[in-house]
Order: C-alpha cells, then sequence, then structure tokens
C-alpha cells in the first residue's frame, strides 16, 4: 500500500487546540449528577414530599417516619447506581476501539476520541468506521446497515467518502479524516435512533406501565377520597388517613429494587470482565433457551495455524510453496486463514501486482494476479464447483480442520470467480479447541438451552468440532446448498455450515419467529448482522471493532467460560425481582382497591401512615432487598406481568375482604376506632406475612431466619411500640378476634389463590 506521511506532532497538537478532535459525544452512561437528580427527583418523591407536607401541617409528626423509608431506599439505589456507572466507565476504557492513524510517516495506535481533522487512519476487515472519510489509497468492502438499514455491503475506492458507523467487510485501504465528533454523518443525522436496538424489557414495560396507570389514578382518587372521608372524623384525622391511602398506592420501592438489583448485577458480572453495555439485556439473558455459537473464535481458540499442505495433481511441494509465499507477502492479512498462511510461508519477493481480490464472507474466496499466473484461495466447493476429482482428500482431512483450496489461472483475474481454476493444493489448518468449551456447552445442555453452532466453515468441519466437545445427536446442514427455507430447518438442525452473514442473521430471524429467546455470540464482522437480530448478544473482545460495538454484552478476556456465569446473573436478577415485584404490587393493589372503596363507604380510612410504614417495612421492605440478592438459576416462564400477579393479587384481595369484615365489626361487636384500626394492622401484616412464606419456598436457612426475623420484628412493634405506631393494647378479645380472622383470611388467600392460578394458565397477556 501506497505510503502517506500523515500529519505531524505539531499540526496535531494544533488541530487539538482548535477543537477538531472527535470528541466522544456518545455518553454511554448518566453523569452522577444526573443519576442522583435521576433517583431523588421522581414523580413518586414529590408525591411523597408532598404527602408528608401535609401530615407536617397537621401536625402528625409520628407519621413523617415513612419518609425515612423513601430516603433510605431512594440512597441505596442512588449508591449502587454510581457504584455500576464506575464499572462501566472503567470497562469501557479498556473496551474503547483503537485506531491506527499514520503520523510522521509512523503507524500508531490511538483512541478512536484522539483522531483530528485530516488523520489518515488505515482501516481492514472487521473495524468501525468511527469517523466520515475519503479514501486515498486501496479498497474496502463495506457495510451500512448499522446507518441504513440495508445489509448487502458496498464497494468503496479512492476517492470515495465512507460514513462513520459502517464497518469494514473485506480490504484495506487509507482514508483522510474529514469529519471529526458532532460533524460526523451520525451524528448530523440523530443516527443512534435509527441503528441503536430498541429495548425490549417485559420489566421495564410493566413497571412503567404501573407507574402511568398511577400517576393517573392518584389524584383523583385523593381527591374524592378526601371529599368522601370528610364527614367521618376531624379534618386532621382525614387528611392522616388520605395521606396513608395515597402512600399505599405509590410502588417507588419497586423501580428503587429493580434499578438496583440490575446495577448489582454489573457490578457482579464485572469481576467475571464482562461488560454490560446495554442493562435490560440480563433479563433476556435470563430467558435464552437457544444460543447460537460462531464456532471460530468462541468454541476454538481462534489460533489458526497451517498443520499440512496435500498436493493435487501431481503439483511439485516447492511450487506449492512458493505460490502461497508470493500471494501471502502480498495480500493483506485480513482473515485468519490468510493470518495463518502468511506466519508460516510469506516471504519478502519483488514480484509486480496486477490485481488483488480481498476475501468476503459473502463470497468466501480471494486472489491476486501477477504477470504470468493468478492465485486463488477459498473453500474447495466454492473455488472448483465440481469437487468430485478431490473429494478422497476432502473426506480424508474435512472432519474438525479448516481444508481450503489453492488454485491458479494462467489469466489476470476480475471480480467474478473463474471457472477454468486448476487446483494446486488442500491447506489443512489447524484450530485448538478451548479447554472450557465442553464444560460450558455441558452447562447450557443441563440448563435446558439448545445450542446452534454456526460457521463460514465447511459443515463436516464444524460438525467435528461439536462432536469434540461433547455435543451429541450432531445433525449439520451446509447451507450453501440447501434450497429449503430457513423456518423449515432451523429447529431441525444443530450445525449449519457454509453459513453467508446475511443467513447467520436470517437464521436468528427464523428461530425468534419460532419462539426462542436467542442469543448470539460472535467475533467476527461477518457476526455482526447476527449480533443485531439476537435477542441477547455476546461479542468477544479479542474480536472486531464493530462486532463489539453493536453488542450488549462483551466478554473482556474472551473466555466463553464466563457465559453460564452470565447467564446465571441474569436468572438471579430476573426470578428475585419478579417474586420481589408481587410484594410491592401486592400492596398498591389492595391500597388502590381500598381508597377507592373507601371513596363511597359511610367508614373511616382504618390506617394511618405509620400503620403501613410498620406492615410495608417488614412484610414488603427487607424481605424484598434481601430475597432480591439470593442466588436463584431457574429458567423463567410465562409472562412477568402474569406470574407476578398470579401472586400478589390473591393476597391484596385477601387484605381487601379482611379490611371490610374488620369495618363492619362495630356493626355486630362493640369495638372501638383504635381496635379496629389495630385488628387492620395485624391482618394485613398477618396476610403479608402468607405471601411472603409462598414466595419464599422452598425454604433454606437464609429465608428461614429472615422469615422469623420479620414476625419478630412485626410482633416486636406491635406489643412494644404501641404507641408509636398509633396501636391499641392486645386484649384477650382482640386475639380471640385476631385468631378468628386469620383463619378466614387463610380460607379466602387459598381460595382466591387457587382460582387465579386456574384463570393465569388460559390466560394469554400480549
Amino acid at each position: 500500500m501506497e505510503k502517506l506521511k500523515g500529519l505531524s506532532e505539531e499540526k496535531v497538537l494544533e488541530l487539538k487546540e482548535k477543537g477538531l478532535v472527535n470528541y466522544n459525544y456518545d455518553v454511554k452512561t448518566k453523569s452522577i449528577g444526573q443519576i442522583i437528580a435521576g433517583n431523588f427527583f421522581t414523580l413518586f418523591n414529590f408525591l411523597n414530599f408532598g404527602l408528608a407536607l401535609a401530615i407536617f401541617l397537621v401536625g402528625s409528626y409520628k407519621n413523617l417516619l415513612f419518609l425515612g423509608v423513601v430516603f433510605c431506599n431512594t440512597l441505596i439505589s442512588t449508591i449502587q447506581e454510581i457504584r455500576s456507572k464506575k464499572v462501566i466507565d472503567k470497562l469501557s476504557l479498556l473496551n474503547e476501539s483503537k485506531a491506527t492513524v499514520i503520523r510522521d510517516g509512523k503507524e500508531v495506535s490511538i483512541g478512536i476520541h484522539e483522531i483530528v481533522l485530516g488523520d489518515i487512519i488505515k482501516l481492514k476487515a472487521g473495524n468501525q468506521i468511527v469517523t466520515d472519510s475519503r479514501i486515498l489509497v486501496g479498497e474496502i468492502l463495506v457495510n451500512e446497515s448499522l446507518i441504513t438499514g440495508e445489509s448487502e455491503s458496498v464497494t468503496k475506492n479512492k476517492d470515495m467518502n465512507i460514513l462513520s458507523g459502517s464497518f469494514v467487510v473485506s480490504g484495506s485501504c487509507l482514508a483522510e479524516v474529514i469529519h471529526v465528533g458532532a460533524d460526523n454523518y451520525t451524528a448530523q443525522i440523530s443516527a443512534e435512533a435509527k441503528y441503536i436496538k430498541k429495548v425490549n424489557s417485559e420489566i421495564m414495560n410493566f413497571i412503567n406501565k404501573i407507574i402511568k396507570y398511577i400517576s393517573i389514578a392518584i389524584i383523583p382518587i385523593g381527591v374524592l377520597l378526601f371529599l368522601g372521608q370528610m364527614d367521618s372524623g376531624p379534618f386532621g384525622d382525614t387528611v392522616i388517613h388520605v395521606v396513608a391511602a395515597l402512600i399505599g398506592m405509590i410502588p417507588e420501592g419497586l423501580v428503587l429494587l429493580t434499578s438496583t438489583v440490575l446495577a448489582i448485577s454489573v457490578i457482579r458480572l464485572s469481576k467475571y470482565n464482562v461488560l454490560v453495555q446495554e442493562l435490560y439485556c440480563i433479563e433476556t439473558l435470563a430467558r435464552v433457551d437457544t444460543i447460537c455459537l460462531d464456532k471460530t473464535g468462541t468454541i476454538t481458540k481462534g489460533e489458526m495455524e497451517v498443520s499440512k499442505l496435500v498436493p493435487l495433481n501431481e503439483i511439485p511441494m516447492n511450487e506449492i510453496v512458493d505460490a502461497l509465499s508470493i500471494m501471502s507477502y502480498h495480500m493483506e492479512n485480513d482473515n485468519q486463514t490468510m493470518e495463518a498462511i502468511s506466519k508460516k510461508y510469506a516471504r519478502k519477493n519483488d514480484y509486480k501486482v496486477l490485481e488483488v481480490v480481498p476475501f468476503s464472507s459473502q463470497a468466501k474466496w480471494s486472489g491476486i494476479s501477477f504477470e504470468n499466473v493468478s492465485y486463488i484461495i477459498g473453500a474447495p466447493e466454492i473455488v472448483l464447483k465440481d469437487t468430485a476429482k478431490i473429494d478422497k482428500e476432502l473426506n480424508l482431512y474435512t472432519e474438525s480442520n479448516r481444508t481450503i483450496l489453492l488454485g491458479k489461472v494462467n489469466h489476470k483475474l476480475n471480480k467474478t470467480l473463474p471457472l477454468d481454476v486448476e487446483p494446486m493444493a488442500l491447506v489443512i489448518i489447524n484450530d485448538k479447541v478451548r479447554l472450557e468449551a465442553k464444560a460450558t456447552l455441558d452447562y447450557f445442555k443441563e440448563q435446558g438451552v439448545e445450542i446452534k453452532l454456526i460457521s463460514g466453515d465447511n459443515p463436516k468441519t464444524v460438525a467435528g468440532v461439536a462432536k469434540k466437545v461433547g455435543l451429541t445427536d450432531v445433525k449439520y446442514i451446509d447451507m450453501g446448498k440447501c434450497d429449503l427455507p430457513i423456518m423449515d430447518i432451523v429447529d431441525k438442525y444443530s450445525v449449519f455450515g457454509r453459513v453467508k452473514p446475511k443467513q447467520k442473521k436470517e437464521i436468528i430471524m427464523a428461530l425468534k419467529a419460532n419462539g426462542h429467546t436467542v442469543a448470539m455470540t460472535g467475533d467476527g464482522v461477518n457476526d455482526v448482522l447476527a449480533l443485531k437480530e439476537a435477542d441477547c448478544s455476546v461479542a468477544m473482545n479479542s474480536g472486531s471493532d464493530a462486532a463489539r460495538n453493536v453488542s450488549q454484552l462483551v466478554l473482556l478476556d474472551s473466555n466463553f467460560s464466563s457465559m453460564p456465569k452470565v447467564v446465571a446473573e441474569g436468572r438471579r436478577s430476573i426470578n428475585n425481582i419478579q417474586r420481589s415485584s408481587s410484594l410491592f404490587l401486592c400492596k398498591t393493589t389492595y391500597a388502590t382497591l381500598l381508597a377507592i372503596l373507601f371513596m363511597f363507604l359511610p367508614l373511616s380510612y382504618p390506617f394511618e401512615p405509620i400503620q403501613l410504614t410498620l406492615t410495608s417495612v417488614v412484610t414488603i421492605g427487607i424481605p424484598s432487598f434481601i430475597l432480591a440478592l439470593e442466588p436463584n438459576n431457574e429458567r423463567i416462564n410465562g409472562k412477568i406481568i402474569l406470574n407476578v400477579l398470579k401472586r400478589s393479587i390473591p393476597t391484596a384481595l385477601t387484605i381487601v375482604l379482611n379490611i371490610l369484615i374488620i369495618s363492619l365489626l362495630p356493626y355486630i361487636i362493640r369495638l372501638t376506632s383504635d381496635e379496629v384500626s389495630t385488628l387492620c394492622v395485624l391482618l394485613t401484616g398477618l396476610t403479608g406475612f402468607m405471601l411472603l412464606y409462598r414466595i419464599s419456598l422452598p425454604f433454606n436457612a437464609l429465608r428461614r431466619c429472615l422469615f422469623g426475623f420479620l414476625i419478630v420484628l412485626f410482633s416486636f412493634g406491635v406489643i412494644f411500640l404501641r404507641e408509636l405506631f398509633s396501636l391499641t393494647l392486645l386484649t384477650p378479645k382482640l386475639l380471640i378476634l385476631t385468631l378468628a380472622l386469620f383463619m378466614i383470611a387463610i380460607t379466602f388467600f387459598n381460595v382466591f389463590t387457587d382460582l387465579f392460578y386456574k384463570i393465569s394458565k388460559k390466560i394469554k397477556l400480549r
């Protein structure tokens, strides 16, 4: 490639002083100030402080205790999110792409945000194009799918512009940077909105719906409840009861719990050298039932080496070695095959090059023309079309090895593969299987996750590797010869060979269309389209810039054995959020129903804020955070919203019926308002413990200790802190009533639970 001098260091410093540098406008994480503001200045916090002000103005200061819980929850969430941000920023710095630029006639590797206007940047296959540039020397095949949506690659050569956000499929070039920072094409058209995949998170959607509905309902319910309660007692008591009702409706702990658990997951995964680039992909990981793996660099080490040359047509070995030496010296090492050949055979020579056809994943061949001969190298069945004459050799070496055909023609090449290729030799290339691959794949099999191997190599080679790592019942298919619709074959085969980049994407799409949740791991530029399409994408850090940039997770040590830990962390987080969400939604549901009922009933609302603080802390707050952080490796089944509702709704309905029965008791037996309120607190707490008991099954040492501690804590508050929680003395009459009502509550709880489980089996939430 033509020698260019590039910018001098003095010129680079001058351009930096003028601000003509490729500043990073793509901030991956919020600033600390944004995190603090985002956690403290929320709609629900404003509502809480407004309600606290109302309590303060009527002088019931002890009922302000609920603010302590709100503040602690918010503080914990903020601290964890800041910790998570620092981890992501640190790992992102380690993962940042590098660019090779020409300065003072030398190649220099720099961070992409150190590129200045006018820099000469060197690009090769796999590189992300990070700034708008104009090609000075060379020719490349560019994929612009991330900015245009078009999957077909386009050829770019001298004097043509290439756009940031695209990536190099094949070839190499030197290009002059024409735009930096905010002037780049992607920045000008706000391309992030076009090519960053929309987050599809059930948890996020579920929580947003709850927030939306509660936000709409809470103010009119509050106003109507206040008007309905004005005749039930003094003004101050009315304010206290209305505030209690509205506080119960606010599920602020649910939002904080979710963000905290996911933030902790990010921190935990960082210990395994896993960078989480999209937070909610942790949820998707928990649901993965199919994982698609690229063989090279994932199952194998990606360290190719030539192990054998097999002469064909009685071609002398020295002629074969000379051909490999000549071509590998003059061709770019833009793929692993050519890199392996160059390591062993490349040597300096002064042959005049007439034409170079770079390798592409789509064509699966490359070639070079000299004055008297042209050499071609590629997949045997692609280069020859008819491999009958060499099938014996192919069958002997293909299994577990990458087998490449070296051929020649006596005329100059063009972009089209010639039909008169004379076979010279098979180049047998070996790639060692990762030691940890078998144990990792065994884990996925045990977890019921289906494994698909997708590769551009010969299907027999891929199948051989699959057997080496312990996969059983291996069925393979050659996608280069398959005419069947991918939808019809995708579930029938476990190994797909001779797959083109576009077909990789189509395989992922077909699996998703067949109802699978699909994870994809890859490292090459030919994996980008499939990674982008997958529900969850995982890239090896040793792979191409493009693969890392489009993936949601990056394995920074390129160690595939981290994957079981990643999946386990996803399951732990989402299973526990799902379980703890039942506790929060139960409170929101019964508080909302009670607020609506007491708008119309000629009865005083039975709770004060301080009393709901007691029941919420012992049956929701403490257990939800502890249970949300314990190990949990179960696969997630069903929709999150349905799983949460079938636990929370029966409990909420039981509590509502408890309160209605207790509120009507004064018409039957003699009870003071304080005794009614105390009974309501006792039954709400005990019913909450029933839900907690059910979601804690099966009990382990932690859950037994937690359950026992919470019962003791609740009992202590009811017995020894009566005045603080506005409760009356537990007389024998109240204890007998509590026991009788609890028996009724157990019956209601079981009936509602069984009923809702039966209904949930028939419901399909979309």
